[in-house]
């Protein structure tokens, strides 16, 4: 029986950064905390552990002063598991470690300029957002594509185009912009939300991870892909219906029953001569539209007194990369988008194809040519 093991193999700290001087070349933002001796550590750590996304272990910062250069050197699967237990336990005051890599009072510095001033900002770690404050609980790891770049097997090319294509997905203008979008939401989203409407109203939503997605909704996609949006309905699931939102929905002939199809959000776009009615459903674990949902919301239109024409259906996510868009997006319905806070200015539709359309036709339908 093939036994694989459960950790990576491993280069030492001095090739480690090496590697990090060519990932992170000049010009790169902060780039000493990306690249000095410090940072390399903490990668060697990481990947001595298999702190790596998909292996759902984490580390805490003082995990990687404890480590020293002759426990580095012991690399089997036993000997790296016995000190991953012993890295986060306590340590007798009558037993120091020998030859330890930092003092343990040097664990903010390592939290602070080497790990969310840089490997964060860069999205070369995930950082574990929810926990408490003073939790002990290790709330970092690398990223998968990030961590692959110190496989000693790597080939000169091969390492060089794996950064490339590293480099072009982390540290490009656009990349730099989602990522920032992408932690704003993370930290937002244990505080709750003020969302400022069209109108001008204000309302606070709950904490969650919804929460962040429903106010991009409303203040970013609204104002980009509506002429004129106005939002009808916003549900949470901590505030399911809205008096001032009922009342609205009334108002309009929508028969919204909270407990069979009740949408996250309703805008309308007042621009068109005929107005556009969105539904919006926030996908921050599940909850897509999808066909049978599409069909139960489309009802609601025609019940209200409208063409089917004047319904649009977009699923929200907080990126492309979270799981949640990954679990889903093979559910959407036909002739439905998705949007992604984290690429405010970009949709993704879902075209079902009609007659003789072409892909020209598309191209031509969403303003692109060939020139």
């Amino acid at each position: 029986m093939l036994i694989v093991s459960q950790y990576v193999s491993l280069l030492d700290w001095h090739k480690i950064q090496d590697r990090l001087r060519t990932i992170f070349p000049e010009g790169t933002s902060n780039r000493n905390n990306h690249i000095n001796p410090t940072a390399s550590k903490t990668v060697f750590v990481m990947l001595y552990v298999s702190a790596i996304e998909g292996h759902d272990t984490w580390i805490r910062p003082d995990q990687v002063t404890r480590m020293t250069d002759a426990q580095a050197a012991l690399q089997s699967d036993a000997e790296r598991t016995a000190w991953k237990k012993f890295s986060v336990g306590k340590i007798p005051k009558d037993q120091p470690i020998i030859g330890r890599w930092y003092e343990q009072n040097s664990r903010e510095g390592i939290r602070d300029d080497c790990i969310r001033s840089a490997f964060a900002v860069s999205g070369a770690v995930i950082v574990r957002h929810g926990l408490a404050t003073t939790s002990s609980v290790g709330k970092y790891m690398l990223e998968k594509m990030f961590a692959g770049l110190f496989d000693p097997a790597l080939t000169d090319a091969a390492f060089t185009q794996n950064v490339e294509k590293w480099q072009k997905a982390h540290l490009s203008q656009s990349a730099v912009l989602r990522q920032t979008l992408v932690r704003q939401a993370s930290r937002k989203s244990g505080k709750g939300a003020t969302v400022t409407f069209p109108s001008g109203e204000l309302r606070h939503l709950a904490p969650g991870p919804s929460s962040a997605i429903a106010k991009a909704v409303i203040e970013a996609f609204a104002p980009q892909f509506l002429e004129t949006p106005a939002v009808l309905w916003l549900s949470e699931s901590a505030n399911k219906e809205d008096r001032r939102d009922r009342d609205l929905a009334d108002a309009i002939s929508l028969n919204i029953q909270s407990d069979k199809h009740l949408p996250d959000i309703i805008l309308v776009d007042l621009g068109p001569e005929d107005p556009l009615i969105v539904f919006v459903e926030v996908v921050a674990t599940d909850g897509p539209i999808h066909e049978e949902r599409k069909k139960a919301l489309l009802k609601l239109v025609i019940e209200g007194g409208y063409d089917a024409e004047q319904a649009a259906f977009v699923t929200a996510y907080k990126d492309r990369e979270t799981a949640a868009f990954r679990k889903t997006f093979g559910t959407l319905a036909w002739q439905s988008f998705a949007w992604c806070m984290s690429e405010p200015d970009k949709i993704i539709g879902l075209h079902e194809r009609h007659g003789t359309m072409r892909l020209s036709d598309l191209l031509t339908l969403v303003g692109q040519n060939n020139e």
